[in-house]
């Protein structure tokens, strides 16, 4: 099983995903934004690099290939807390989960824009380096009016509109993950 936390920076989903490994027996966490981390590296200075390691297609591919491999190492479900808004990225990242036969929930969460902004503002990304603490800061800032996926754009699979826990002291109840997810593309009511 896949479990992925998707919404914008600062709503929760690293703590929802530790909160959920330590739910789930057997599971473990896997952050994309490493294998981004490698492809900037790699990619740096070359004229294809992009400032966006999303914007790759390898980061969709190795991405895609590592939970899907994980999964099938481990056996256990694996939880990935990734921002994702481009709905085709999404579709790239999730689509070949579901063609290895892997259960995808994509669970899209929210919260309040002030909350957000003040989750951002006391963020502390760099321990002890304040420059690059506050540069990680003003990137989110700038990116947080386009940072809300909406659910409705998802066409790929499992979303829910989930609030964060209000306190990180606060377990998430895994049994209850089911009914809170509805399938993207199912007509309101």
């Amino acid at each position: 099983m896949i479990i992925w936390l998707n919404g914008p920076f600062g709503v929760g989903k690293s703590t929802l995903a530790a909160e959920l490994h330590r739910a789930l027996q057997g599971s473990l966490a896997a952050d994309p934004e490493r294998v981004g981390d490698l492809l900037r590296g790699a990619m740096s200075g070359h004229e294809l690099a992009q400032r966006d390691y999303q914007d790759y297609p390898p980061w969709r591919q190795v991405t895609a290939t590592l939970v899907t491999s994980l999964a099938a190492y481990t056996g256990g479900p694996v939880i990935v807390p990734m921002t994702v808004l481009d709905p085709h990225y999404a579709t790239d990242l999730l689509t070949p989960l579901r063609e290895a036969g892997l259960p995808v929930h994509h669970l899209v969460l929210h919260a309040d824009p002030d909350v957000l902004q003040q989750r951002i503002t006391t963020s502390d990304e760099f321990p002890g380096d304040p420059v690059r603490s506050e540069a990680v800061r003003a990137y989110r800032r700038r990116r947080l009016g386009g940072m809300e996926p909406d659910a409705d754009r998802f066409r790929c699979g499992a979303v829910s509109r989930l609030q964060p826990p209000p306190s990180r002291h606060r377990r998430p109840n895994p049994r209850r993950l089911p009914r809170r997810v509805r399938h993207a593309g199912r007509a309101r009511r």
